[in-house]
């Protein structure tokens, strides 16, 4: 049975065509995909949190389908990737470590193409509207330098204390008008 209780879910674009001026081409796109979830844990202390693996993976599953799809691109066109999780005042930071960590990235992988590196993720506590600034880098090579980005998201109404913003960002292009090198 599934944990799986999704309020909302938000997609936010971002599709850079300049920068300082000058002509970002083609554009540096990202998209943040991010459900509001409620927490089957709030209010209470759980010892054994391996149902947040599966959820971590359900969730994850939706969101990056839905984010390649946004974007209108094949999968093996997204070059960068991240995740995040705010987790509402009646949860704990462990709750999104559980979401986020053990299963969560498969299911991202498939739906990328591919994926050889690390998701780079945070993670915090907050009330609705708190923000969350999320690091992106290159699916398949975390040192390369042109793709370090970051992105960040606010739902207003999110997370209510028993419930959890969690995202999936996608990136293509890397950062506008980048040129240090890898």
């Amino acid at each position: 049975m599934s944990l799986l209780d999704i309020r909302k879910i938000v997609a936010q674009l971002e599709e850079t065509l300049t920068e300082n001026g000058r002509p970002v081409s083609p554009p540096s796109r990202k998209i943040t995909m991010a459900a509001v979830i409620k927490n089957p844990y709030a209010g209470q202390y759980v010892e054994d949190l391996t149902p947040l693996y599966d959820l971590g993976a359900e969730v994850s599953k939706i969101l990056a389908e839905r984010g390649v799809a946004l974007l209108g691109v094949k999968p093996d066109d997204i070059q960068n990737y991240g995740k995040g999780a705010i987790i509402g005042t009646m949860g704990e930071i462990e709750h999104s470590a559980a979401l986020l960590h053990p299963r969560f990235g498969a299911p991202v992988r498939v739906a990328v193409g591919s994926g050889k590196d690390i998701i780079p993720g945070t993670k915090k506590v907050g009330a609705p509207g708190s923000s969350i600034t999320m690091p992106l880098t290159n699916k398949n090579n975390i040192w390369d330098f042109d793709h370090m980005d970051s992105t960040e998201i606010t739902i207003p109404d999110a997370p209510r204390p028993d419930e959890i913003v969690i995202a999936v960002c996608l990136g293509i292009g890397g950062r506008p008008l980048h040129r240090i090198g890898k």
